[in-house]
């Protein structure tokens, strides 16, 4: 039923499949082509379009009338693994290329004015996903081949205007969710006497494990107009804790028949996060804005499978131990003349991972967001938006197994042990469409 419910969800809102991640951890920022030509700076003050709902549903009171705002943002990374396996056979260079694809990120928002206190919103579109592959001529693939994660978000929104001054909104959050992690073993290995002396070919599963569910959260707003120049807008999203059912096989969990598939769960917390923005109009003309965004990833500590067909029905699939990340965003608007509208920004993104428990197959990195944009308005009502970012991501090193953590320590038998870099970039092209009615 959930993966019936994911697919009508993914088809509403024309999600392709998401891609490695742009914002720290498995977070999407990709809300809006418009917020993608200021680097989203100042997004929860921003009163745009239908999108600002999406960071702040307290903005919606300064939208008139009915909006319609919908767009996609395309996708292009090139993310790469470099390094060394050493072995029984020694010690040999390995690398992997380009593991995450390029993907498409759709979005879809409605907005309503139902009079001078009250205003209703709609958005449709994922807050977080995730999707990396390493190919089987990696070497490192004991520690993870591949790891994913697909959300779609349906946020019905309300606000309400308290005075000239000061707005609050509130939404519900229905997500609908599905992961998969897994790991191979990546060298021929001779299994002990118990187990037959039997070769375990290269290849083979060791651990899989996949799942969806569906799950509640929510967000809270609010705005304040402190004078006709500057506004402030701060917003709080809960966690969304879902229990992602499915199945799971491999060496790990059935020795004697890797291949088996055993009924699973396994949980996983979308973490809760908070952006204080501002919004500062300097000239008719020119505009600046600026956001410090927290994302509570320390609650992503490991993820663990249960599987009732085992006597140890609780199963560590990896051990994670991430901490609390921030982004710092600036960014400008000129109004160049009545139909363009220029933008830009810079933003500096956090990791989500220190040096020491940084993997391969999620291999977090410190990011540099640069951004432009653009608007056209063909007319009162209908307009048009452009935005396109690069982000430089830190090369940062690798090493696995970690140090003390079990996980890693028993992958390293199926492989070898990995030491090396990743790095790569991100290419984001926006467009998107509103109309006001």
């Amino acid at each position: 039923m959930n993966k019936r419910l994911i697919t009508l969800a993914v088809s509403t809102a024309l999600l392709g499949t998401v891609t490695q991640v742009q914002a720290a951890g498995f977070q999407l920022a990709e809300y809006s082509a418009t917020g993608l030509g200021r680097a989203y700076a100042g997004e929860a003050a921003m009163a745009d379009n239908a999108a600002v709902q999406n960071r702040n549903p307290a903005m919606l009171t300064y939208l008139q009338g009915t909006q319609m705002t919908t767009g996609a943002i395309l996708v292009m990374p090139n993310i790469d693994i470099n390094g060394e396996v050493t072995y029984v056979d020694g010690v040999n260079p390995t690398s992997a290329k380009d593991i995450a694809g390029d993907a498409v990120v759709p979005n879809f928002y409605v907005s309503h004015q139902l009079n001078e206190q009250w205003f209703l919103g709609l958005g449709i579109g994922s807050n977080f996903g995730m999707a990396t592959e390493l190919d089987d001529s990696f070497r490192g693939t004991q520690f993870g081949n591949e790891a994913s994660v697909t959300t779609v978000e349906i946020n019905p929104n309300v606000a309400y205007r308290i005075n000239e001054q000061f707005s609050v909104g509130a939404g519900i959050r229905f997500v609908l969710g599905e992961g998969s992690i897994g790991a191979k073993s990546s060298a021929d290995v001779t299994l002990p006497p118990e187990l037959g002396n039997a070769i375990l070919p290269k290849g083979t599963t060791l651990k899989y494990m996949e799942g969806d569910d569906t799950a509640w959260g929510w967000q809270l707003g609010g705005a304040w107009q402190i004078n006709a120049n500057n506004r402030i807008g701060l917003n709080y999203r809960s966690a969304v804790d879902l229990n992602l059912e499915g199945e799971a096989n491999g060496l790990a969990f059935n020795p004697f028949d890797p291949n088996m598939k055993l009924d699973g769960s396994m949980e996983l917390s979308l973490p809760a996060t908070a952006e204080l923005a501002s919004f500062h109009q300097l000239t008719d003309k020119l505009a600046i804005h600026a956001s410090v965004n927290w994302t509570d990833w320390s609650s992503f500590e490991k993820l663990e499978a249960q599987i009732p067909a085992l006597s140890n029905p609780t199963q560590l699939v990896k051990q994670e131990n991430w901490k609390d990340s921030y982004r710092f965003a600036v960014g400008t608007t000129y109004q160049l003349n009545e139909k363009v509208s220029l933008r830009g920004g810079v933003a500096y993104d956090k990791s989500a991972v220190s040096d020491a428990n940084r993997t391969l197959t999620i291999p977090e990195m410190d990011r540099l967001w640069l951004s432009a944009g653009m608007g056209y308005a063909f007319s009162e009502n209908f307009d048009m938006d452009l935005g396109f970012t690069y982000i430089f991501a830190d090369e940062s090193p690798v090493v696995e197994p970690r140090p003390g953590i079990d996980s890693d320590l028993s992958s390293a038998p199926f492989g070898g042990t990995f030491s090396g870099t990743t790095s790569g970039s991100i290419a984001l092209v926006g467009v998107q469409a509103t109309y006001r009615f």
